[in-house]
């Protein structure tokens, strides 16, 4: 079962209709969309801040998310994908997001719609992360605009598989 918890009177609002997988860990203020899905050893802790995540916002196996007490909150938008081992830490994601695998993207972010952040990228603090576009290294830059195919064929193609995934697992009450 998975770790649900509440940190000083503050519970996580997750929908009956995300799936959360048997060893995930979610704690503290921390508020999903419809369709959401939290995969293996996955942590979303909300105990020092808030974390408030869209619609159909998958976190894949060993990502982490939280914030900076005080000073940053995690705003997720909707059709979010974040990579197995993938670090999200106090920053706003807007719609249509793919984060690779391994991707660390730190406090005070700002990642545009319609982006992808490549695989190992490291998107340094402070970092604005323009529209329509990709970043990829360490420290992450742009590398080229995104096209409307790789929008439609990767973007929403795995946050479209992640529900899928989802149904494939039966909701225990």
């Amino acid at each position: 079962m998975a770790t649900i918890l509440p940190v000083k009177g503050i519970s996580p609002a997750i929908p009956n209709n995300c799936f959360i997988a048997p060893n995930a860990t979610i704690v503290g203020d921390v508020v999903m969309g419809e369709e959401c899905s939290v995969w293996f050893n996955a942590v979303i802790r909300g105990d020092v801040n808030s974390i408030r995540m869209g619609n159909k916002v998958n976190v894949q196996d060993g990502a982490v998310l939280h914030c900076t007490y005080e000073k940053t909150k995690l705003v997720l938008g909707n059709n979010v994908s974040i990579g197995h081992n993938a670090l999200v830490h106090g920053c706003t994601v807007e719609d249509n997001v793919l984060i690779g695998m391994g991707a660390i993207i730190m406090d005070n972010c700002h990642i545009g719609s319609n982006t992808i952040i490549a695989a190992g990228a490291v998107v340094l603090e402070n970092t604005k992360v323009e529209s329509g576009c990709i970043y990829a290294g360490v420290p992450a830059k742009k590398v080229k605009d995104i096209s409307q195919e790789l929008i439609a064929g990767e973007i929403n193609r795995i946050a479209n598989n992640y529900v899928m995934y989802s149904s494939w697992f039966e909701k225990s009450e």
